[in-house]
């Protein structure tokens, strides 16, 4: 689901309530210590509100560990998602 190529990372795949926490688990391990990281997300293919609470997880590891964190190719549903609960500009900043 997640496969990291230096300090880029792609996603794979559903991110729903069924599979989340096994996702989360899997992007502690593999997602790099690196200082800058992108998280594409052009291969996920269903999302639920979860989708966007692991994001916004991502995001406050990232910044607790002072790292630059920045998602790429969101789908149209995530952004709906995100826009939905306002915190569309939490996902862009980088």
């Amino acid at each position: 689901m997640i496969t990291c190529d230096g300090g880029r990372c792609t996603v794979e795949g559903p991110l729903t309530l069924e599979n989340i926490v096994a996702v989360l688990e899997e992007s502690q391990r593999e997602l790099p210590a690196a200082e800058q990281v992108v998280v594409d997300l052009g291969g996920v293919t269903e999302v639920d509100s979860s989708a966007v609470s692991l994001l916004l997880e991502w995001r406050r590891a990232a910044l607790r560990d002072k790292r630059k964190l920045e998602f790429a190719n969101l789908p149209d549903n995530l952004k709906s998602l995100a826009q939905l609960y306002g915190v569309t500009e939490l996902l862009d900043g980088k």
